[in-house]
């Protein structure tokens, strides 16, 4: 029995009509006729009872239809499910995003995502650093990651997503909280809060490099890893941090964000995939990512009102 004869003899039940149950099939009626013979021969079993003016069922049609109902349901959902993997609407996707993504983006994206592609089953990683969102994607435990450059292992796409303002998180009750803008130097004989170095985070690079600028080097450097922890951690009075202004999302009580004088302070928010993706699910993936983090660059403090000192 194959799947065309199955076909046929599901339609000749149902109309029980020669005539009609070719047309429907774009057939000849000698063409059908051949076929519900054929299977009749192959099951052993006559299956439909045949008179001048009637065609009707018998026990072993009524039985083979109702399995038939079954196999051919199945089928067009197998069909189904191969057109939305080959569509890239169905399938997993394993998405990995850095601390400060985890809180601004990742809800954002989860919604456009879930709303768009609803058949996608999605592995949402959040709080991971850089590096180790880069072994993710090479080795396949993740599938697209999120996170901030250098980027420069063989193998990876990276896309630019936006680039950010960092800003300083102080205590709200910081005198400087309620400057418009503040001066870094200001900062300068301060505990800073910060990701971990040894080259498991840019964002402590990135302190390092915007202090140097400024014109000086932090004198103590408190390391944690997950953001949430690190803005505790300045609500907790144990330092201040410099962060992407997106951190404010994470609506910690007792931190004030202050945009930073210094205009050239900024991260970047890049996407990278395998350079040699072939899941359409992934790549649509991307794609819907690209679109809804995009829209140009964060903006950047307009100086007004500036902090600049006395020093602590």
């Amino acid at each position: 029995m194959d799947l065309r004869q199955l076909t046929s003899f599901t339609m000749l039940a149902q109309e029980l009509h020669f005539g009609r149950a070719a047309a429907r099939l774009h057939l000849a009626q000698p063409a059908l006729s051949q076929q519900i013979r054929q299977l009749e021969k192959e099951l052993g079993n006559t299956l439909f009872t045949r008179s001048t003016r009637r065609v009707e069922l018998t026990e072993a049609g009524t039985l083979l239809l109702e399995r038939a109902g079954t196999i051919l349901a199945l089928l067009t959902r197998a069909e189904d499910e191969q057109a939305r993997l080959a569509q890239g609407r169905a399938g997993q996707v394993s998405i990995g995003f850095i601390g400060t993504a985890t809180y601004d983006v990742l809800p954002g994206v989860a919604r456009k995502l879930r709303a768009g592609l609803p058949d996608l089953r999605l592995d949402l990683r959040g709080e991971m650093l850089t590096p180790e969102l880069v072994t993710g994607v090479l080795d396949y435990s993740l599938d697209v990651a999120l996170m901030r450059p250098p980027t420069d292992r063989a193998g990876l796409d990276v896309v630019p997503l936006r680039t950010e303002a960092l800003v300083a998180a102080l205590r709200a009750d910081d005198p400087r909280a309620g400057a418009g803008v503040l001066d870094l130097t200001t900062l300068a004989m301060e505990p800073f809060v910060s990701h971990p170095s040894r080259r498991l985070s840019s964002m402590h690079q990135s302190l390092l490099d915007t202090c140097r600028a400024a014109g000086f080097q932090p004198r103590e450097i408190i390391e944690v890893r997950e953001t949430s922890t690190l803005v505790t951690f300045v609500a907790a009075g144990m330092g201040v941090a410099l962060v992407p202004a997106s951190v404010r999302s994470l609506g910690i009580d007792g931190v004030a964000y202050v945009p930073l004088l210094q205009r050239s302070a900024t991260v970047d928010l890049v996407m990278a995939t395998r350079s040699a993706e072939t899941s359409p699910g992934v790549r649509r993936v991307a794609q819907l990512i690209a679109a809804h983090v995009r829209g140009g660059p964060a903006a950047l403090p307009d100086p007004a009102s500036v902090w600049r000192g006395p020093r602590p």
